[in-house]
């Protein structure tokens, strides 16, 4: 069974297809509106918003054609110029009105000039997707294949290092260790010196009362006779 591609002529159609296949693009993707005049030559073919709010321009063709590119561009500016009147008039959607919008085309082919200019660009977000409408038996199918996706600048390594760099843990400083106060150290309790032993003397027999030494007593002198006659 071969697969057979599918050519599809109007804009219009393509557009219906596309916006039943947001999830090929990318996930989260929410379309506001569609064919939005923009000037005599210019229609904005859709417009959305991504899962963070911002808004998402959606430039289609149905062959290979640089225009679109500048047509894009215009697309753009627009909407970068209203995107806050843009948000109020439609309020029920999730718009980020600080955030500059970007810019997707679809195309079934790309030319190296287009893809050389989207590349050089700076400080635009631009994504080229190639589209192709397959048949299988009685299936068909849209198929979106990312080209050339836009990626934000690298930094220098160096700079990147040093984001990446995990916060220098902060050494903790010991404190000096609390100097330990001496135990009071229990008074010592003088023990009471043992008095020497007294000597214990065993008299044989009581001892002698100290004598009183008698003065002599003195001899009265004879008593005289008193004679009366």
């Amino acid at each position: 069974m071969s697969i057979e591609k599918i050519r599809i002529e109007s804009e219009q159609e393509l557009g219906q297809m596309i916006t039943k296949e947001m999830d090929q693009i990318e996930k989260d993707l929410t379309t506001i509106c569609s064919n939005i005049p923009i000037n005599d030559k210019t229609t904005l073919d859709v417009l959305c918003h991504d899962g963070n709010g911002q808004l998402v321009i959606i430039q289609l063709n149905v062959s290979q054609d640089d225009v679109m590119l500048l047509r894009g561009i215009q697309s753009l500016d627009y909407v970068d110029k209203f995107k806050s009147f843009l948000k109020a008039t439609y309020s029920k959607h999730k718009i980020d009105d600080k955030e500059k919008p970007r810019l997707i085309l679809i195309a079934p082919s790309f030319s190296d000039a287009v893809r050389r200019a989207v590349e050089s660009m700076q400080g635009i977000h631009v994504d080229l997707y190639e589209w192709e409408y397959l048949k299988l038996g009685d299936h068909k199918g849209l198929r979106l294949q990312p080209i050339s996706t836009w990626k934000p600048m690298e930094k220098p390594k160096e700079a990147k290092e040093e984001k990446e760099e995990k916060p220098v843990e902060k050494k903790r400083e010991s404190k000096p260790a609390k100097k330990k106060e001496p135990e009071p150290t229990p008074e010592k309790k003088e023990e009471p010196k043992p008095e020497p032993p007294k000597e214990e003397f065993e008299f044989p027999f009581p001892p002698e009362e100290p004598k009183e030494e008698k003065e002599p007593e003195k001899e009265e002198p004879p008593k005289r006779r008193l004679k009366l006659f």
